[in-house]
């Protein structure tokens, strides 16, 4: 059995074979922080999921997968349904270990992601080789995406911080500077060590990243850019497209 409820208990941990996999339909979900034995790999064939790291937020859209490597703290956030693939491989495994990543997830990677996530927890080991091996192929030839957003570890910044974790829209620069108390010199060098980015490119890329979330869970572009506080719903496409390639219609589509 591999098709699970979102409210089973499920331990990835408590197996002996090379690779288990799980399919499920979310809604709201929050995993807690944890970590696991095993490599996992996080697969969204539709809806968008959220994964925390000690400090780093990374997005995952829709057909991209995160490769998870064991031992590694995160939380997993969804909201709406998600199309959820989780597999899990015993730390030994039969091809080279990736680091943590996001990786644009082709079609033939896609369908060996869901044939092993509904194959029977039982299936003999033999009979799995020839699938590990044509995954192991694709996941290491598959492009790696930048859908990750590293944050400042600096005290002064912890208070402010929270309230982003929260969902709150990072303000400009001044701004900041009045709610941490900070001058905009010293809040630039924070960024600039902890993040290696400058502020106003971490905030670009935060209401990327948001923008892209909003989007999976069906808001409207203009919605997105009002929320988001664009000038105009072209300056938001604008940015969007130059950022990803494509229109926020599109990607919203796609």
């Amino acid at each position: 059995m591999a098709l699970i409820l979102a409210e089973q208990e499920f331990d990835a941990d408590g197996f002996d074979a090379p690779v288990i996999g799980i399919a499920a339909d979310m809604g709201l979900h929050d995993s807690g922080r944890h970590c696991h034995r095993r490599h996992q790999l996080l697969f969204a064939a539709a809806g968008c999921i959220t994964i925390e790291l000690a400090d780093t937020l990374c997005l995952l859209p829709p057909s991209r997968a995160a490769w998870i490597p064991a031992g590694t703290a995160h939380r997993v956030l969804m909201r709406g349904v998600v199309a959820y693939r989780s597999l899990y491989f015993a730390a030994e495994l039969p091809f080279p270990a990736p680091p943590l990543q996001v990786v644009e997830v082709n079609p033939l990677l896609r369908e060996v992601i869901e044939r092993i996530a509904f194959w029977p927890w039982d299936w003999p080991v033999e009979k799995q080789a020839g699938l590990l091996a044509v995954f192991g192929e694709e996941l290491q030839a598959a492009r790696g995406e930048n859908w990750r957003l590293p944050f400042p570890a600096d005290a002064r910044l912890a208070a402010w911080l929270d309230s982003v974790h929260r969902g709150e829209l990072p303000p400009r620069l001044n701004q900041l500077v009045e709610q941490v108390g900070a001058s905009e010199r010293t809040i630039s060098r924070i960024f600039i060590r902890d993040t290696g980015m400058s502020y106003q490119a971490w905030r670009q890329q935060w209401r990327l990243l948001r923008a892209m979330e909003l989007l999976a869970d069906g808001t409207s572009a203009g919605e997105t850019a009002q929320r988001l506080e664009f000038a105009s719903d072209s300056a938001f496409i604008a940015f969007f497209r130059q950022h990803t390639g494509e229109t926020p219609a599109r990607y919203a589509q796609a």
